[in-house]
């Protein structure tokens, strides 16, 4: 009993601090780098992707970035978003060790969205 209450104190306390993280940093010119043109890099699955996302997006999943980054123009401006933000972190990082230097992470998916639609 103990350990599952150490895991879910853990699992909390990871949420709080990525929720206060993304509070302080990642929001920051998000909007501005929309409005000039940033390109949406959804780093989900296919299938999830396909089940929603922000229009125009391009998707290219984590698990095949690192054989097809070779697609992407490293003089533009990508916004990286998954899920829940965890999996665009490890994405913006993979295309940064690989040359790229106008990529942000965007976070969860779902988030931006409400940023791109103001945009519009």
């Amino acid at each position: 009993m103990r350990s599952i209450l150490v895991i879910v104190g853990a699992l909390v306390l990871v949420y709080l601090c990525y929720r206060t993280y993304r509070v302080l940093t990642l929001d920051r010119g998000l909007e501005n780098r929309i409005a000039t043109g940033a390109i949406i890099l959804d780093v989900r699955t296919e299938q999830e992707f396909n089940t929603g996302h922000i229009e125009g997006a391009i998707n290219i999943s984590l698990g095949t970035i690192r054989e097809r980054y070779t697609e992407l123009d490293p003089s533009k401006t990508y916004i990286t978003v998954c899920s829940h933000g965890l999996r665009s972190v490890k994405a913006e990082n993979i295309l940064k060790e690989r040359g790229f230097k106008y990529v942000f992470n965007g976070g969860a998916w779902t988030d931006l969205e409400k940023i791109v639609a103001k945009k519009k």
